[in-house]
């Protein structure tokens, strides 16, 4: 079984990358973890700060299984990929993060087949220690945009783009006559 713990490049998450190496030292388990600018050093699981794009998308291809951050790419890539994954979000409470807009994100995603929710660290160690039980998405993912959005996106431009009547406050504001 080969895990890739995945932080994303802004922040660090030290709770997560903790609790994943906590739970390797004592299994049989290969990962390999992108920590960003961590202050926790991992004693038993393979780690770097930065990994460039070409590393990042080989230990992702390679893995059996993926724990990130609740970040969308993240996310969008184990979809594309058909990967199982665990999220856990970040949270602003422990200065993981400016709000809890993961948190949002993996509640989003919460009932998305494929995708594991660990709220905090002893989610995400239950979900460790229950790996084989863990599928990756179903179905067909797609990384563009849906037509849907993409005709409310166009609809949206077109409203803007005609010309408005300018009322007499408008004008005064403006100097305009």
């Amino acid at each position: 079984m080969k895990l890739f713990v995945t932080v994303g490049t802004q922040l660090p998450f030290d709770r997560m990358v903790e609790a994943v190496d906590r739970w390797a030292a004592d299994r049989e388990v290969e990962v390999f973890a992108q920590t960003g600018p961590a202050q926790y050093q991992p004693r038993n699981i393979r780690h770097q700060d930065f990994v460039d794009p070409a590393t990042f998308d080989r230990e992702y291809a390679s893995a059996d299984l993926v724990v990130a951050h609740a970040g969308m790419g993240s996310i969008f890539t184990a979809l594309e990929l058909h990967k199982p994954l665990i999220i856990m979000p970040r949270l602003a409470r422990f200065k993981e993060h400016r709000n809890d807009h993961q948190r949002a994100t993996a509640d989003r995603f919460r009932q998305t087949p494929g995708i594991h929710i660990a709220d905090d660290e002893a989610g995400l160690l239950g979900l460790l220690s229950n790996l084989q039980a863990l599928t990756g998405p179903q179905g067909e993912f797609s990384p563009d945009a849906q037509p849907r959005l993409l005709q409310a996106i166009s609809e949206f431009v077109e409203d803007q783009q005609r010309p408005r009547r300018r009322t007499r406050l408008w004008r005064t504001l403006r100097g305009v006559r």
